[in-house]
């Protein structure tokens, strides 16, 4: 393993210099196939800076997962990913564990008839959205369909890495920690948009390294467009995680036959881009499984299932466009997990706690699958302070 330069604050992890167009806090554990997919991304002649890895980064499609990208007059599609806006939301409950009963498997059942979970599940009627937005392409992307799934979709979970929670911090204070994005209505708009990309190169004769790597130049209509979904999509997201959060709010007061407050709060994106001031220049930052830290940033960077998760503070940190990770990141893909792992290990990690204990399709969450997320708060010191540490005592997802 090559041993690189560290830079940042001294007695304090930091991030390793790879090239002068790549900075690390993955440490040891990035494997080759996302170094290499990360340096593509920094050899774009547009880059304006240095392109930074969290200390969850791993390989992805499009870009590297947790990877931070900072574009002049461009954006690329498939960096900032297919489920636009995705990231999470945190509410603390004027709750503490001794208002809980000891067996919350009801409440699980509770939460799982409210909050639709599972690839294209939704409500049977539609919510109130965002108005679709109006375009200046001559091929919008909005019809009535997708409308309507927009709609139906409002308020669900989805499948894969999305969750629900009820957690429990230091003091035994209860909270709801979720995890969901732009559901099917974001991954149809940025499908149309990266092949969009994908096709604007080969009319401009544009030869990359990697075709994900496609990019819309500010200025034209493609450019414009795509900024004008990604932007809704970004709402839409972070309007169906605090939607959700209502259903399970109502479900846990159902439950204790009570009411129940929301005392604090934290709603962020993590697969996003948006114009902001860097070194006095304005550039386009996209966090693809990276949440915004700078000073007075709050952020939830959750662990994997049966493990810790924590509220956090940015620092600001100039190296990394004042960003953080956004989870534990994998350790090995989905494909490996299903055919490496047991069953028996994953109901292990899940002891004591309400989960999906009937879903054998889990397997692939299985925190043996994802790296040890005290090692990744670790090697962001210098990125973010601890506010919270939350255990889980509820999980569920879709399956």
């Amino acid at each position: 393993m090559t041993s690189w330069p560290r830079v940042g604050h001294p007695g304090r992890m930091s991030a390793r210099q790879i090239t002068d167009r790549l900075l690390s806090w993955a440490g040891d554990e990035l494997e080759g196939q996302a170094m290499e997919q990360a340096l593509r991304s920094s050899r774009l002649p547009f880059v304006d800076g240095h392109v930074a890895l969290m200390p969850d980064a791993h390989y992805g499609l499009g870009a590297t997962v947790g990877s931070v990208i900072p574009t002049r007059d461009a954006i690329i599609p498939a960096a900032v990913g297919v489920d636009i806006g995705c990231g999470m939301i945190a509410a603390r409950l004027d709750l503490t564990s001794a208002d809980l009963p000891d067996d919350l498997q009801p409440l699980h059942a509770r939460i799982a008839r409210d909050v639709p979970a599972g690839v294209g599940q939704g409500h049977r009627e539609a919510g109130d959205i965002p108005a679709p937005p109006v375009h200046t392409s001559e091929q919008p992307q909005w019809t009535g369909r997708l409308v309507e799934k927009a709609a139906k979709q409002y308020g669900s979970l989805g499948s894969g890495n999305h969750f629900v929670e009820v957690c429990l911090d230091e003091q035994d204070r209860v909270w709801i920690v979720l995890h969901s994005g732009s559901r099917g209505v974001g991954n149809e708009l940025a499908t149309v948009h990266i092949d969009g990309a994908k096709g604007s190169m080969k009319r401009m004769l544009v030869a990359l390294e990697d075709p994900d790597l496609a990019y819309f130049v500010a200025g034209t209509p493609e450019f414009d467009a795509y900024v004008t979904d990604m932007l809704w999509a970004q709402a839409y997201a972070m309007g169906n995680r605090s939607r959700m959060l209502e259903l399970v709010r109502g479900a846990l007061r159902r439950f204790l036959g009570r009411d129940v407050e929301i005392v604090d709060r934290i709603n962020c994106h993590h697969n996003f881009t948006q114009l902001e001031q860097h070194g006095g220049r304005d550039v386009w930052i996209t966090r693809k499984g990276a949440i915004k830290a700078d000073v007075g940033d709050r952020g939830v960077i959750p662990g994997s299932m049966g493990t810790r998760s924590y509220i956090v503070s940015g620092l600001g940190s100039t190296a990394s466009y004042c960003s953080c990770s956004h989870g534990a990141g994998r350790r090995m893909s989905r494909a490996k997990a299903r055919k490496t792992l047991d069953q028996q290990g994953l109901v292990e990690a899940m002891a004591g706690k309400a989960w999906n204990r009937d879903a054998r399709s889990l397997i692939d969450e299985d925190p043996r699958a994802y790296k040890d997320i005290d090692e990744v708060m670790e090697r962001q010191r210098d990125l973010v302070r601890v506010e919270h540490t939350l255990h889980q005592i509820l999980n569920y997802k879709g399956t």
